[in-house]
């Protein structure tokens, strides 16, 4: 009965215990499947169907793949309003992201007379501490104030090159900004006058990489124009302005716009400047304008305030006074009006036209005086004046006395000599009637200037007559060679001629001497090219002997142009020995070809260089090795180059190896020193940054023409035979 009891009670605890666990797998279960639903409808609700739900227990487990942090973030708040935070599991994840962009990196440099500020953003790889060491030394400033911020990302294309042309360009600005970045350079700056502008603009243009955008603003404070001069000249043919002066934008406008309706035709200018003598000087050159046109010819002379007009002789007398009239009661009250009608020549009267002083200038610059002058004190005067303007080793003086010329004569000659000075050659011409000069010039404001300086000299009656051309071959702006035509130039030079060594050694031979003096000439009007001189040799020999024989032959013509007063410092010299040939070392034509130097222009990082006919150069350094002559084949090898001279000795002029041991223990032969602008190789060049040079192949061709071959020494050689050369 007791055992009954027992085993009841334990079945009923039993049965309860399993009940409680199936009860509390169900509860579970439910609350699992209740909690996961209402995350999943509140995920769905929110637009995030990506969102992967499962419950375990009280816990919610969210996975799958955001598409960014921030929906990823919204589905944990969208689950915590459902069920507790602490009980959201965040499983999900988030794709990669692309790497972060670099930053564009710029520099913007302000020079002023206090120092120089850089500010900007430059790559940590760029070398700060060389950046402002070239600064100091470009401008000589000490005070530098660095705000520059680096970033750890690679140096983008063109940012070499773009700060290495900053740094450059700041030495000639005194007062500027310059912003750089990666292939683009803007300056900004301010010269003393239109002129320093211009040769500023000239010379930063030409000295821009290639891979560079360069935009120069460059302003120049507006000239003082004095005397304020306008001078304008009508005939049935043409009409053309000889001085033309503005005080405004809108007042040259309408100059030029009155003198095209009189006739004018090409490009004219007129030079906005200060000195106005009225505000309503447009005002009166338009009015004086279009009487000149209504006379139909003649000159039209204002000099500040005063006003010439002057008609062609056998104009009526009746238009003559009829437009006087209406000229002066059109100009503004400030300008008084002359008016002039030349009276017809005196065709029976002799002494007129004897009375005249002519003054000659050469292009040489000598200049002779004939013709007539009033006194002896005039003569003593003019001979002074003009030895003083022209050089007195230069002059020339024929002239007779003649006390019935005008008292006006020595002061019309005075002003005519200061004309004629600012000319290369030209005649001036003084008689009763006018004063006339003629000539050539390599300056575009001469016309103006003259016509400024005799309007100012001469009194307001006197006639003169401008004529002057310019001629662009005279100017020295405009003679300026690029790079490009000096690299050319250094290769006609060097197609024509040969860089010879004595036999085994790095001295250079006599014959050299033209062709390097020839060379000194071209590269002094080239100052700021850059340039490698490359030795190399042939293959005979040692390489090591032969690599140094090519450097110390290199290092000699870069002394004989330092000897010859040649800016070296953008220079280098660098052998390259045997390992460089252009033709084939097997033939005796390919080693003369290879015994070479080269002048090879050292480019901008990331320039490419110009193109160059390799294919021809090619199959004209193979015919050469036919070509008995060593001279001859050497120059046809060198047409296979861009800037290579050769004119080494030939094969008979090389010493055995005996004796070439004690002249230089290298190569027997005579090397070619050749300047090349290898333009078919691509030359890195980082010297502003400190970085290292590099220089690359481009289409196959070889970078540099160089030296000569060499032997190996004797003693090296252990008595063996040196090669035959």
């Amino acid at each position: 009965m007791r055992l009954s009891s027992l085993l009841i009670l334990f079945v009923t605890f039993a049965t309860a215990a399993l009940l409680s666990l199936v009860a509390a797998s169900l509860s579970a279960d439910l609350i699992e499947e209740t909690s996961s639903t209402a995350v999943e409808r509140e995920l769905t609700s929110s637009n995030m169907d990506w969102a992967e739900v499962h419950a375990e227990g009280l816990q919610i487990f969210l996975a799958g793949v955001a598409p960014t942090e921030a929906d990823r973030f919204r589905a944990v708040s969208a689950a915590s309003r459902i069920v507790d935070a602490s009980r959201v599991i965040d499983n999900m994840q988030v794709p990669a992201t692309a790497a972060i962009a670099p930053p564009r990196f710029s520099v913007e440099i302000l020079r002023n007379d206090a120092g120089i500020s850089l500010i900007g953003l430059i790559p940590k790889s760029a070398d700060r501490a060389a950046i402002i060491r070239d600064l100091k030394d470009a401008s000589g400033a000490q005070d530098v104030a660095d705000f520059l911020e680096t970033a750890d990302y690679t140096a983008p294309t063109g940012w070499r090159p773009a700060v290495r042309y900053a740094l450059g360009a700041l030495e000639e600005l005194p007062r500027a900004k310059i912003s750089v970045q990666a292939g683009r350079v803007d300056v900004t700056a301010m010269a003393d006058s239109a002129e320093a502008r211009t040769a500023l603009e000239t010379d930063l243009m030409r000295r821009a990489p290639k891979t560079v955008e360069v935009n120069l603003a460059i302003s120049a404070p507006r000239p003082v124009i004095t005397p304020f001069t306008l001078r304008f000249v009508l005939t049935k043919e043409s009409a053309r302005f000889d001085a033309c002066s503005a005080d405004t934008e809108a007042a040259r406008s309408r100059i030029l716009s009155a003198a095209r309706d009189a006739g004018l035709t090409g490009t004219a200018d007129c030079v906005i400047g200060l000195g106005v003598p009225s505000t309503r000087w447009a005002d009166a050159v338009v009015a004086s304008i279009k009487g000149l046109s209504e006379l139909g010819g003649g000159t039209l002379t204002i000099s500040d305030a005063d006003v010439t007009l002057t008609a062609q002789q056998g104009t009526e007398q009746g238009l003559f006074d009829k437009v006087a009239a209406e000229t002066e009661a059109a100009l503004p009250d400030a300008f008084a009006l002359l008016a002039i009608l030349p009276p017809a020549p005196e065709t029976d009267d002799d002494s007129a036209f004897a009375q005249d002083f002519t003054a000659t200038l050469s292009p040489e610059g000598l200049l002779q005086l004939r013709g007539r002058l009033p006194n002896e004190i005039a003569r003593d005067t003019t001979d002074s004046y003009a030895r003083a303007r022209f050089s007195s080793d230069t002059v020339y003086m024929a002239t007779r006395l003649d006390d019935t010329l005008p008292p006006s004569w020595p002061f019309r000659v005075m002003a005519g000599l200061d004309a004629l000075s600012l000319l290369n050659n030209g005649v001036l011409q003084v008689t009763p009637d006018a004063v006339s000069i003629s000539g050539n010039t390599g300056s575009t404001e001469a016309n103006a200037r003259i016509a400024q300086l005799l309007a100012d000299k001469l009194s307001q009656t006197d006639h003169f007559a401008i004529n002057v051309t310019y001629v662009e071959a005279l100017d020295p702006l405009a003679g300026i060679p690029t790079a490009e035509e000096c690299m050319a130039n250094i290769q006609a030079l060097q197609d024509s001629a040969k860089i010879a060594f004595e036999p085994g050694k790095a001295t250079l031979d006599e014959s050299a001497g033209p062709i390097i003096a020839q060379l000194a000439e071209q590269l002094e009007a080239c100052p700021d090219l850059r340039i490698e001189i490359q030795g190399h040799t042939d293959s005979q020999g040692r390489e090591a002997m032969n690599e140094a024989l090519s450097q110390t032959r290199a290092q000699a013509v870069l002394t004989a142009l330092q000897d010859r007063r040649v800016l070296t410092s953008g220079f280098t010299a660098v052998g390259y020995g045997e390992s460089q040939p252009i033709a084939d070392n097997g033939t005796e034509a390919g080693r003369e070809a290879n015994r070479r130097i080269e002048f090879v222009r050292i480019l901008p990082e990331g320039t490419e260089a110009p193109d160059t006919e390799a294919s021809d150069a090619e199959t004209e350094a193979q015919a050469s090795t036919e070509t008995e002559a060593g001279v001859e084949a050497a120059e046809q090898a060198t047409d296979g180059t861009e800037a290579q001279t050769t004119d080494a000795p030939t094969s008979s002029d090389t010493p055995s190896e005996e004796e070439a041991a004690p002249a230089n223990a290298d190569t027997a032969d005579t090397p070619a020193d050749t300047d090349s602008a290898d333009t078919g190789s691509e030359t890195l060049s980082d010297t502003a940054l400190e970085a290292t040079t590099e220089q690359t192949e481009a289409e196959g061709q070889p970078e540099a023409a160089a030296e000569a071959p060499s032997t190996e020494n004797a003693a090296e050689n252990d008595g063996e035979e040196t090669e035959e050369q």
